[in-house]
């Protein structure tokens, strides 16, 4: 049941601060409201995908090693 209110504060959260970002940058409430609700949607679509691209790679036996730079940066 926590998962289920943590997530459902989050998405309310999230909802919140995109039409607010939007509001700062556009000063229309109207504009704000349609980005605010629209954004979510498009990012779990292209967080889907996302999921498909790394899965496709997991299954392609494609190393998830950490690139040599970031291994080299935290010593």
């Amino acid at each position: 049941m926590r998962t289920l209110y943590k997530t459902s504060s989050y998405a309310v959260m999230h909802l919140v601060v995109a039409i607010g970002v939007a509001f700062a940058l556009t000063g229309d409430w109207l504009i704000a409201l349609s980005i605010g609700l629209i954004e979510p949607f498009v990012q779990t679509l292209f967080f889907a995908l996302h999921e498909r691209v790394w899965e496709r790679k997991r299954k392609s036996g494609v190393s998830e090693e950490q690139p040599q730079l970031v291994t080299a940066m935290a010593r």
